[in-house]
Formats: C-alpha cells, sequence, structure tokens
C-alpha cells in the first residue's frame, strides 16, 4: 500500500511539474507572440480608423473614405510614418510589403480591425515616394501581392507596385474659374469639347524616356495653346486613372484614385487643371465604373474571393470585354466608387466624369447570351443594383451646385438618363448622343447620288433633341478597328472629301446639343488613330487639311460668340427647320435662336456636288441678312465677298420673306438676323 502510494504521489508531481512546464511554455509563448506582434503590427491601436469611420464605410456613407483608407502620412508613438488601412475581409491575414521589408510577406502584418474587414497597419519612417503593395494571405494558402485600391500614385508600367504620395498642399490658382463655373447656367453656356489622349497626342524625340510622353506640365501648356488658338471650351481626357495595357486606352483601370504615372505625379496633373482654368477651359476626365481587368495585381478576386465584383459570374464577368463588373449591392464597393467621382472634383478640381459604358452597367444582358445572365427580382434586365448607384450618385453631384457635370456614354433609348432622380431619372447633367452620331455618319459616308433617299437620317435627330440633354459626339471610338478617320469615311475624290468633311462640320455644329470632336479630326487626319503614335501634325501645312483646321477654328469661335448656337440647346425655341424636306437637293436650312430676337442664325447646307446659282432660302421677316460664315470659314467685309443680303417678301420654305444665295457646291452659309 505504501508503495502504490508512493507512486501515486510520484505520478501526482510530475503531472504537476508537467503543468508548470506546459504554462511556462505557454507564458513564454504568448510573450514571443506578443513581441512578433509588437514588430510586426506595431501595436497600432485602431485610433486612425474610429468606429465611426469603419462604420460609415461599411454603410458606403463615407463621401471622403480616400482620407482614411489607402497610404497616408501619419504620427505614432512619436514617429513619423505611413498608416495604411485596405478592405479585405475575406482574407485570413494581409501585410505590408515594401523595399524597407524587402518585400517579405510576414515582416508587417496588419491589425483586423472589428467587423469591418479593414486591415490597419504603420510602418515608421516611411515617406513619400515609396512603392509598395499589400501581400494578401487567402484562406486557401496562397498570398496574392495586390496594388492599393485607393493609392495615389503608382509605378510607371510594367511595374505594378503602388507609390505613397502627398496630395495635400498644392496652391490653386484657379479661384476665379471655380466661382464663376458655380454661378452659372450649365445648361445655357457654350461646350465644344476637345477629346484627347495625352499620351498620343504629342510626343517628344526622347522616346527612351517613357515612349517619348510629355508630361502633365508640359501637356499643360501644349494643351492651352491648341484649344485656345482653336476655341474649345473644354478638354476631354482620356487614360488618366493609372492602367497597365496601353492597348485598352485606360478603359481597364487598376488604380482608380491615381492619375497615371505615365506622364508624371498626382501634383503635376493638379497643375495640368489648374493651367486649362486659369485659361478658361474646363477639365472632363473619363471615368470608368463599369469594369475593371483581371490583371494579378488589381481588384480581381481581391483577397482569395470575389469581392469588388459579383460572385456569380454570370454577374460578375463580362464576357466580351474579358473583365470584371463591379457588384454595386455593397455598400463598401458604393463607398470606393462614388468616393472616387467626389476624389476627381475636390482633390483636381476637375469639371466633369464622362461615364463610360453606362448600358452595360444598366443591362443585366448586355453582351451576354441566354443563360449567361441573371433577371432581377421582377424577372427583367435591368439592374436595380447599378439603378440605384446611379441615382446615388448623381444626387450627390446635383446636390453639390458648384457647376460640376457628370456625362452618361449611353448607346441604348433607356428612359430619363438625364431626368432628376426624384422623378425617376438616373441624373445625369447630359447624354452622349449616339443614335445621332450613327444616323450622321451613315449619311455622310453615302455617295452624293444617294443622300436623297437617306434624308431623313440628317433630321430624325431633331425629333427627340428635347427628350434628354444631348452631347453631339464625333469620338475616339468611331476613327479605330477599321472604322477609318472621318476624312476616310467621306465619299469622292479628295477634293470632294474635304468639302463634304466642312459641310458635316457645320450641319453639327449647327444643329441642337453640346458638341465633341476628338483628337485629329478638326485637321482631317488621314490614318485612323493609334494610341502608341501622335497625330500627323505635320498636316496642318498640307492646303486642303490646314483648311479644315482653319474651317474648324473660325466655326469654334462664331459657337462661342453667338449665344444663339448654344443657349437653347434642349428647347425647341432654339432651333425651328426653314427647310427639312429639300431630300431631292439634300439641302438644309434652319434657324438657331437664343430668345433674344437678336444675332438670330439661319444655316444653309448643301451635301452635294452640285452649284444652285438660283437658290432661294425662306426667312421669318424682312430686312438685312449677314452672310457671317461659308465653306471657307469666316466671312469678313475684308474678304472681298458679299456679306449684305435684303429679304423680299414673298412665300418660300413656308416662310413669308425670303433671300436669294448662290449656293456653291458643297455649299455652306450662315447668316445674321434681327427678328
Amino acid at each position: 500500500m505504501a508503495e502504490k502510494e508512493k507512486t501515486v504521489r510520484k505520478s501526482a508531481a510530475k503531472k504537476t511539474a508537467e503543468k508548470k512546464t506546459a504554462k511556462k511554455a505557454a507564458v513564454k509563448t504568448a510573450a514571443k507572440k506578443k513581441t512578433v506582434k509588437a514588430q510586426n503590427k506595431q501595436e497600432l491601436d485602431p485610433v486612425f480608423l474610429t468606429g465611426f469611420d469603419r462604420y460609415l464605410i461599411n454603410a458606403g456613407r463615407d463621401y471622403k473614405v480616400y482620407k482614411k483608407m489607402g497610404a497616408h502620412h501619419a504620427v505614432h508613438e512619436g514617429r513619423n510614418g505611413m498608416h495604411f488601412a485596405v478592405w479585405a475581409p475575406h482574407a485570413k491575414a494581409v501585410a505590408i510589403v515594401c523595399d524597407r521589408n524587402g518585400w517579405n510577406p510576414e515582416a508587417n502584418y496588419m491589425i483586423p480591425l472589428e467587423e469591418s474587414g479593414v486591415y490597419e497597419g504603420f510602418i515608421p519612417d516611411m515617406g513619400y515616394g515609396e512603392l509598395y503593395k499589400y501581400a494578401i494571405h487567402t484562406k486557401s494558402g496562397d498570398i496574392l501581392y495586390k496594388a492599393d485600391p485607393y493609392g495615389f500614385s503608382a509605378e510607371f508600367r510594367p511595374g505594378t507596385a503602388s507609390k505613397t504620395a502627398d496630395i495635400d498642399g498644392y496652391n490653386w490658382d484657379d479661384a476665379k474659374w471655380m466661382t464663376e463655373r458655380a454661378k452659372k447656367r450649365t445648361f445655357a453656356e457654350p461646350m465644344a469639347i476637345y477629346e484627347c489622349h495625352l499620351g498620343s497626342w504629342f510626343k517628344n524625340d526622347n522616346t527612351d524616356y517613357k515612349d517619348g510622353f510629355l508630361n502633365y506640365t508640359q501637356y499643360a501648356k501644349e494643351l492651352v495653346d491648341y484649344c485656345g488658338y482653336m476655341g474649345y471650351t473644354h478638354v476631354e481626357l482620356m487614360g488618366i486613372a493609372e492602367y497597365p495595357f496601353d492597348g485598352s486606352w485606360g478603359y481597364q483601370v487598376t488604380g482608380y484614385y491615381a492619375p497615371t504615372s505615365r506622364y508624371g505625379e498626382p501634383k503635376e496633373f493638379m497643375y495640368l487643371v489648374d493651367y486649362l482654368h486659369q485659361h478658361n477651359i474646363g477639365v472632363i476626365l473619363d471615368w470608368v465604373p463599369a469594369h475593371f481587368p483581371k490583371d494579378a495585381h488589381g481588384l480581381a478576386d481581391f483577397d482569395g474571393e470575389p469581392l469588388f465584383e459579383y460572385a456569380d459570374p454570370r454577374m460578375g464577368e463580362h464576357p466580351d470585354w474579358g473583365t470584371k463588373c463591379f457588384d454595386y449591392s455593397k455598400p463598401e464597393v458604393l463607398n470606393f466608387m462614388i468616393g472616387n467621382a467626389l476624389y476627381w472634383y475636390d482633390e483636381y478640381h476637375i469639371d466633369g466624369l464622362r461615364v463610360d459604358a453606362v448600358a452595360s452597367m444598366l443591362y443585366l444582358d448586355y453582351g451576354r447570351k441566354d443563360g449567361q445572365w441573371v433577371p432581377n427580382k421582377y424577372g427583367g434586365n435591368g439592374n436595380l443594383d447599378a439603378m440605384e448607384f446611379f441615382k446615388h450618385l448623381n444626387s450627390v453631384i446635383r446636390g453639390r451646385k458648384d457647376g460640376t457635370i457628370i456625362i452618361a456614354e449611353e448607346s441604348t433609348a433607356w428612359p430619363k438618363v438625364t431626368a432628376a432622380p426624384e422623378d425617376d431619372g438616373l441624373g445625369f447633367t447630359y447624354k452622349w448622343n449616339m443614335g445621332w452620331m450613327h444616323d450622321f455618319l451613315d449619311y455622310m459616308k453615302l455617295d452624293p447620288f444617294f443622300r436623297k433617299d437617306n434624308h431623313n437620317k440628317m433630321t430624325f435627330g431633331m425629333s427627340y433633341a428635347t427628350s434628354e440633354k444631348y452631347i453631339l459626339v464625333l469620338s475616339h471610338d468611331e476613327v479605330v478597328h477599321l472604322k477609318c478617320s472621318m476624312i476616310n469615311k467621306m465619299p469622292g475624290y479628295e477634293v470632294d472629301k474635304f468639302a463634304n468633311l466642312k459641310c458635316g462640320y457645320l450641319f453639327m455644329f449647327g444643329h441642337a446639343g453640346k458638341k465633341l470632336l476628338f483628337m485629329g479630326q478638326d485637321f482631317a487626319q488621314y490614318h485612323e488613330w493609334d494610341e502608341k503614335v501622335q497625330l500627323d501634325w505635320w498636316l496642318c501645312d498640307e492646303p486642303l487639311n490646314k483648311s479644315v483646321q482653319n474651317f474648324m477654328r473660325d466655326l469654334l469661335h462664331m459657337y462661342t460668340k453667338y449665344p444663339a448656337m448654344y443657349r437653347l440647346d434642349d428647347s425647341w425655341e432654339g432651333f425651328s427647320w426653314v427647310n427639312a424636306d429639300d431630300a431631292t437637293r439634300s439641302i438644309f436650312s434652319f434657324i438657331r435662336r437664343d430668345g433674344t430676337k437678336k444675332n438670330s442664325l439661319l444655316f444653309v447646307v448643301n451635301f452635294t456636288p452640285v452649284e444652285r446659282t438660283d437658290y432661294m432660302v425662306g426667312v421669318p421677316k424682312k430686312g438685312r441678312y449677314t452672310l457671317i460664315f461659308d465653306q471657307d470659314g469666316a466671312v469678313t467685309k475684308e474678304s472681298g465677298k458679299k456679306t449684305a443680303f435684303t429679304a423680299k417678301a414673298g412665300e418660300c420654305d413656308g416662310q413669308p420673306c425670303r433671300i436669294e444665295y448662290a449656293l456653291p457646291a458643297y455649299g455652306c452659309a450662315v447668316f445674321k438676323f434681327n427678328e
């Protein structure tokens, strides 16, 4: 019995010793973990992103979300450095990788913030201009190296890292522009937009450095010189948000908050906007909330699972483009997108966003065959999430009341695109008039002999011109992919092509609606647009090309000089046909008014190579009609041409009076008169 008791005590003592050893080991392990945690996470308390911040992010209501997410200078425990925050709710762990830690995915783990899906971290002594990514440790055991969705700058391609950047402290000099913009009546102002892809607009001779791209500062001066000379009111810039592949033209974005590094740093882009504003030129950016690419460093499957995109591939992938589609049902995604739109308005002073591929967002079956899409809860093909996204975003923009605008590239007959959200509209300021564009180009490509049978293609646009707030566009999409340049769409011999093009441009600028031309179209560049090479500027010294450029310069200046050409674009009071039915002769005549009965404009355009020496056009009253523009451009007293015409009584074109004017082949005429 004594021996047995001794054995039991010995066994108990052993167990007690084992427990003590295990406890010591546990304490030691805990201390080691605490030390590692302290080293890797710096024991950062979630003081930068407060509970309220996280609530707003998860609710989709933090419109300044970019001020907290991403990389920002911060001071922690008395040390300067960079604070990082990223949304990755499906991740097992997230770390910051950069030059400072040798891109080690286990060197700087981030802290998951309670019930938010957000991770934050701090690296002491890190400053601006340093490259970094997030190492996403997935549940499957993989490590994904992702660029920062909220990164303010990015590495020049082919590099894919984000770069810390300071976007605060720029000294803006555009206060006058910003103040006046807020006071203007948006729809009553002229808008002649120059659509421009900077990288192929102009290059320097040093192609070994960034493929010959100029920087934003240099582009600013060149754009002001050219657009000021020509008379454009706005520049619309393609491909500003960072993207990896030049051939996407900037429509497959990986850095929504980063001005592309192709042309310089964020503050240099601020300078570009500032400089254009100082010279009375507005700035519009292409914006792509419809889809994003599958590049490994981008938003696709960001934390190892679908996050920014819909999980169901029938909604989350675009089969035609091979891209991912944003999930507009997630508040955090809405916050990312709406915050991004406002970021460009607030931090870069841009005047407008042109939203790409709106139709692809609105229609669940866009570009999809049966079985490739999911109907909405009512059984229809409308994306209810996207509709609410637009209404939410555009309500916020309308509520700013600072003159900023937002434009829809919407290619269908979706109703009320520019109507107010409270009237069940989507709330856009303007809509690209794609229907007018296709009809116009179909007509212009025809041999003049066949135009009489397609006369309605040029008149139909006015039948719905007031149904939306429209911009008439001849965009980059119309001069690529074997569609031919504008000049090479025109029929006839070379001289006829140029005459045709001038007639088309005058008709376009006389028609109701704001205006947009793509670069190179205003001097009749021959070859299709190619993003790899600059425009053929040498053509501006060729007589025929120069004649088109001069014609467009005069036309643009006439457009901005006479309010009749723009003030009542969205009203039938601003436009009336004189003769919309002269199909046999392919001649169009109409009047533009501004509501003052002063400086009304009568347009006449002859779309055939047949001279009409006995031409008469109806006018509303007797009196003096002054020729101010023809097929050669602005007509002045010094030109030697007859400029004064007197209207005589006598019915013509349903009008009580008429003027006689010898209309040349492919002739154009604009007469100024008072009513």
